[in-house]
């Protein structure tokens, strides 16, 4: 079993930073693919950036290239989003989610089957 805890959500104004958090617990060994998704009101849940979490491999939904950064600490078993120069679209409520199956790592949710409680992240303009 899987436990995975985010932390870090907040309100920014626009131009600003914030950093979250992914706490993961349990069997960790098992984990390949880690993940942080977004959802706005009214909005599908979508994919953010993702990280291969044996070879480090990246991948991130155009809207946040060059603006947002995930890494993971294997020593701490934690997931890190940096989310720098904040707009007011990246409002929604974060999550991060673990993957055990090693066949796919990317943005798309499904397969993802632990996720966490969700933080809310909130940018004003």
């Amino acid at each position: 079993v899987l436990r995975v805890v985010e932390s870090g959500g907040g309100s920014v104004q626009a131009g600003g930073s914030l950093r979250l958090s992914c706490a993961v617990s349990g069997y960790t060994y098992s984990v390949a693919c880690m993940g942080w998704f977004r959802q706005a009101p009214g909005k599908e849940r979508e994919g953010v950036a993702a990280i291969y979490t044996g070879g480090g491999n990246t991948y991130y939904a155009d809207s946040v290239k060059g603006r947002f950064t995930v890494s993971q600490d294997n020593a701490k078993n934690t997931l890190y989003l940096q989310m720098n120069s904040l707009k007011p679209e990246d409002t929604a409520i974060y999550f991060c989610a673990a993957r055990v199956a090693r066949d796919y790592c990317g943005l798309l949710p499904d397969g993802f089957g632990y996720w966490g409680q969700g933080t809310q992240v909130t940018v004003s303009s």
